[in-house]
């Protein structure tokens, strides 16, 4: 309902003593249409290259998010930045991975392809996301590759000592453009 009112008085739509009341019925009105995805976004079983820098940064946040809930939990029973023993963390990484991805999905805004949902950047206006599909099977797959190349025990060490800032310049190296690059004023520091 919020969103509707937001809509309608962007707009300058809607009853008499409504929010959009006053606004000039100039205004631009607001549009969005669905993403048009080529043939690799449709039906290729792996992350497209354009959109791997997005997808590092939603596996390392998930990551990130997944251990951190987990360690505070653990504090009530333990010592105050006691480490996770291996067989918690391995289980940690292993349910960040396995898990539905159903709150990420990709919208185009201006002719670009972007993912969008929790760990990043969401500032554009008004779009269309596009939820399901491949996307949720890509990132799954994704992520468990990393917990095959880099393994439950580098990507714990890296997190116990950076957080979520280390384990995205981790996986994101080399994947991201070099003004996106993590730990050089790019997409980490928006986020923090």
């Amino acid at each position: 309902m919020r969103l509707l009112l937001l809509l309608l008085s962007l707009t300058g739509w809607g009853p008499p003593g409504s929010l959009g009341e006053g606004i000039p019925q100039e205004t631009i009105p607001l549009s969005a249409t669905s993403p048009h995805f080529d043939e690799e976004e449709k039906y290729s079983t792996h992350m497209p290259q354009h959109l791997r820098c997005d997808a590092c940064q939603i596996i390392s946040y998930q990551m990130w998010k997944h251990l951190s809930e987990v360690e505070t939990k653990q504090q009530s029973h333990r010592a105050k930045g006691a480490s996770l023993s291996e067989s918690e963390y391995t289980d940690v990484l292993e349910k960040a991975c396995s898990q539905s991805w159903k709150n990420y999905g990709v919208h185009e805004v201006n002719k670009v392809k972007r993912f969008v949902g929790p760990g990043l950047e969401n500032s554009v206006g008004i779009s269309v996301m596009m939820t399901g599909g491949p996307w949720p099977g890509r990132l799954f797959k994704m992520c468990h590759n990393y917990l095959g190349e880099l393994g439950e025990d580098q990507l714990y060490r890296e997190y116990r000592q950076g957080g979520r800032g280390a384990l995205e310049r981790l996986l994101c190296r080399g994947t991201c453009p070099e003004e996106e690059a993590p730990g050089q004023g790019g997409f980490l520091q928006k986020e923090l």
